[in-house]
């Protein structure tokens, strides 16, 4: 097969139609796409799009077997280091980790690692050709809190070198942010679940509904006989703007919307007795994924004006690129270098607008970005009747403040080594509760340096 110049696109729904539907957006690579696209890797030696993998994929193995057409054997190689293949070749930002470090980029555009990772995962899938791996069990247990990516590639790798894990999840359903916060136009349920269920096959118990630092402590844990908690809660406390107003009746933090959405199955209402209220004019405030998330659910829900309120200009967006660009492609309307200044509500305490000014960008920040600067009078008001805060999360302390030895940081997070060892023997932690909210390779990667390390501390016990 000729070597193509050129990425192969994927195929998406188009805007006019998935703007009010909750399929999903890209529908994937076919076969024959997947092979062209295969063929554009060089195989380098070096393999540099490996060191942008936060869990170590053999990249250039597994694009090897797709180039084969040995499919099945492609997704068993990414297997190898992750458990996570059909979510990750969703979710992850590929071009600014491993495709960043692919030789293409400087002859035009790097391999679609992301989406030929996606494609084996789902072919495996569809096929129903999961192969488990030989496992040696032994008697240690490990308790791992939260069913998060962290705590699912922790399980998973640890349920592979032999212990007894359980995973003890708060909400009623496993995948944490995956299933609450990630709409199923971006990432369907189905997908999850068909994940978990392969961490569970691995031997991995999941308990549901069980509230670590209320219904049961970690000193609970380690009195019930596990050796070693690795933490994985996330970071699901919403930050709000302290601005006037954020109290009346229509502003939502976007933690709560989408969780109404996806886990309480808002999007499938009336056949889901769980609708969403939402006005006509959404006002969303932020420029990360969330954000965009929160934007693109608006929409589908019939909202018929949806602004995207940025204090910077689109550049400084810190949201992936194809999130941008599939937002506007849907209507989505970028309020840029805005800030709000209060949410404005009417006499029966329902929102009514949102107060902004205009910024102008000035000298950069600690961040690297240009800060923003008030353009003095530039007063205005944006005629919102619902508005969604998406401006970021912080940790919920309920763990730290009932586990003795643990040391967090004033942003509530808890400090690790750079094995994700804490401060507390034997208790590990990783992903959302250690760095804030971040993204699900990043929380997989310190899933598996913790599962890691707990190995080498059991083994050596």
């Amino acid at each position: 097969m000729p070597l193509s110049k050129v990425r192969q696109p994927m195929p998406e729904q188009c805007p006019n139609e998935r703007r009010r539907n909750f399929s999903e957006v890209a529908t994937g690579y076919p076969a024959e796409t997947a092979l062209i696209e295969a063929n554009r890797c060089l195989q380098c030696k070096t393999a540099p799009c490996r060191t942008g993998c936060p869990v170590e994929v053999d990249i250039p193995a597994f694009i090897q077997l797709i180039r084969s057409e040995k499919y099945e054997q492609a997704a068993q190689k990414i297997k190898e280091k992750s458990s996570l293949p059909a979510v990750c070749g969703r979710v992850c930002p590929q071009e600014a980790q491993c495709e960043s470090h692919c030789v293409l980029n400087k002859k035009g555009a790097a391999v679609a690692i992301g989406r030929l990772e996606r494609f084996v995962a789902d072919y495996e899938r569809n096929q129903g050709t999961t192969k488990l791996p030989t496992i040696e069990a032994g008697n240690k247990k490990v308790a791992v809190v939260g069913a998060g990516p962290a705590g699912l590639t922790a399980a998973g790798d640890l349920a592979l070198a032999g212990y007894k894990v359980v995973i003890f999840e708060a909400l009623h359903k496993a995948g944490g942010v995956l299933v609450y916060g990630i709409p199923e136009f971006r990432l369907p349920k189905d997908i999850v679940a068909a994940e978990v269920e392969y961490v569970k096959k691995l031997g991995v118990e999941i308990i549901t509904n069980v509230v670590i630092g209320k219904t049961l402590t970690v000193e609970d844990l380690f009195a019930q006989g596990f050796e070693a908690v690795f933490i994985g809660s996330g970071a699901g406390a919403p930050q709000f703007m302290n601005i006037p107003g954020e109290n009346y009746n229509g502003v939502y933090s976007a933690n709560e919307f989408l969780t109404r959405v996806n886990l309480m199955k808002g999007y499938d209402f009336p056949n889901q007795h769980t609708p969403v209220w939402l006005g006509k004019n959404v006002a969303i405030v932020g420029g990360g994924n969330v954000a965009m998330d929160a934007a693109r659910t608006s929409m589908r829900l019939g909202a018929e004006h949806v602004w995207l309120v940025y204090r910077r200009s689109e550049e400084e967006m810190p949201a992936r690129r194809e999130e941008i660009e599939h937002a506007k492609e849907e209507g989505i309307e970028l309020a840029l270098l805005t800030n709000p200044l209060a949410v404005q509500g009417n006499d029966k305490g329902w929102v009514s607008g949102l107060e902004c000014v205009k910024m102008q960008l000035g000298e950069a920040d600690a961040s690297g970005r240009r800060r923003p600067v008030e353009v003095a009078g530039s007063n205005f008001v944006l005629p919102a009747d619902t508005v969604i805060i998406a401006i970021g999360n912080t940790p919920n302390p309920l763990i730290p403040q009932t586990t003795p030895g643990l040391v967090v940081t004033k942003k509530g997070t808890i400090t690790v080594d750079d094995n994700g060892l804490t401060t507390r023997e034997g208790v590990y932690a990783g992903g959302d509760i250690v760095t804030g909210a971040a993204t699900v390779i990043s929380a997989m990667g310190a899933g598996k340096r913790a599962a890691k390390a707990i190995n080498e501390y059991l083994a050596e016990k």
